[in-house]
């Protein structure tokens, strides 16, 4: 019983992040719900083989879905100045999470909060009656250190350095879920006295897809501007860091992989350089994926082919393998799972933000050329 709900529970926080890119606020929240409760659910049901290491386990699967989500706002999100702003928060978690996973340590976790979380949240809920591309530069800053100091160093405190649970102490203090639930009506109540009179007019009728407000390309089939083909370029070493950092993070919870993290590095290096490749050549053969799957299942085998050969070489030179061959091939899937959703999603991102700029200029352009008093 313990292992199929172990299983089950792994299952839900490896494919529910899977839904942020199209659908980011539900999906993003449900993975946050589950996030919150597995701890409480493996104590339930005795799954004592995480319970050990949890905040390892915890911390690599946190990792594996906040990628996901920052993949999604190079789909989704078309101001530059917000996507960079993520980027910042993004790297700066991630780093951390390495520290510690690299330490053990856990105030680690205070100095680099998971501000990124929220911050992503956020926006995407702007985004349900606003176009939250016309922030300005001030109101996202706000937005993003306003979570920072007064959301997240307080939550940051209280799960790693306190080291409470809410589950425990409500059941402790008789008395702290009503006030809680109390406390939450009233400040909802405010705010909803208070914030419609503030807000703007909303410019559209919510929609949790966030292909609903947003101008896409009209071909399925996504091609690299010419700016964006290149084997060696900062899209590459960004994957090349990024990759290395989560797969160093995802070893430390996988008993089977003995490489180091230069090694692991290393091998994501060549991975990547050779993805590049081989998607440069199909673009100049005018080979395209007709879709985010058919990308994915192209690209899986030939990483999981190249992580096989790595493996098997290393065999054949009389040493032991770095990887057991169930981990080669989780490592060669989230591997592609990241390049395929990078690739993919940074090219519409780009050809969505240029269609909306010539859009723009052409407005701009007919509103000079306009007749006096038209």
């Amino acid at each position: 019983m313990a292992e199929v709900v172990f299983l089950l529970v792994v299952a839900l926080r490896l494919f529910i992040p899977l839904g942020i890119p199209k659908y980011p606020l539900p999906f993003i929240l449900a993975a946050l719900l589950i996030d919150g409760v597995d701890q409480t659910i493996f104590q339930t049901v005795h799954v004592t083989r995480v319970l050990d290491d949890y905040q390892s386990y915890d911390k690599a699967l946190d990792v594996y879905y906040l990628t996901i989500t920052y993949a999604s706002t190079l789909r989704n999100w078309l101001d530059p100045y917000a996507l960079g702003v993520a980027r910042v928060l993004f790297y700066y978690r991630l780093v951390g999470s390495l520290v510690f996973e690299l330490t053990q340590e856990r105030f680690v976790l205070l100095l680099f909060p998971n501000t990124f979380e929220y911050f992503f949240i956020f926006y995407e809920a702007v985004r349900l009656y606003w176009n939250p591309s016309r922030m300005g530069r001030k109101q996202v800053i706000a937005a993003a250190a306003t979570i920072w100091v007064f959301v997240k160093l307080p939550q940051e405190y209280w799960l790693h350095i306190a080291e409470l649970d809410v589950t425990d102490e409500f059941s402790a203090h008789l008395w702290a879920l009503p006030t809680f639930v109390v406390l939450v009506v009233v400040v909802l109540l405010v705010l909803l006295r208070e914030l419609p009179g503030r807000l703007p007019s909303p410019q559209w009728s919510p929609s949790y897809d966030v292909d609903a407000h947003i101008d896409r390309p009209k071909s399925n089939r996504v091609i690299p501007r010419r700016d964006m083909r290149a084997v060696f370029s900062v899209a590459v070493l960004e994957k090349v860091v990024l990759l290395s950092i989560v797969l160093v993070i995802f070893s430390q919870i996988l008993e089977g992989v003995r490489a180091s993290s230069l090694q692991i590095a290393l091998g994501v290096t060549a991975i990547v350089v050779l993805n590049s490749i081989v998607s440069l050549y199909r673009v100049e053969r005018g080979s395209r994926y007709g879709s985010t799957v058919a990308q994915f299942a192209a690209m899986a085998m030939t990483n999981v082919l190249i992580v096989a050969a790595g493996v098997v070489l290393r065999r054949g030179t009389g040493n032991d393998a770095f990887l057991q061959p169930q981990d080669a091939l989780f490592f060669g899937l989230l591997v592609t799972l990241i390049i395929t959703m990078y690739d993919r999603y940074r090219v519409i991102g780009n050809l969505s933000h240029d269609k909306r700029r010539r859009r723009r200029r052409g407005r701009r352009r007919r509103g000079r050329l306009a007749p006096l008093g038209s």
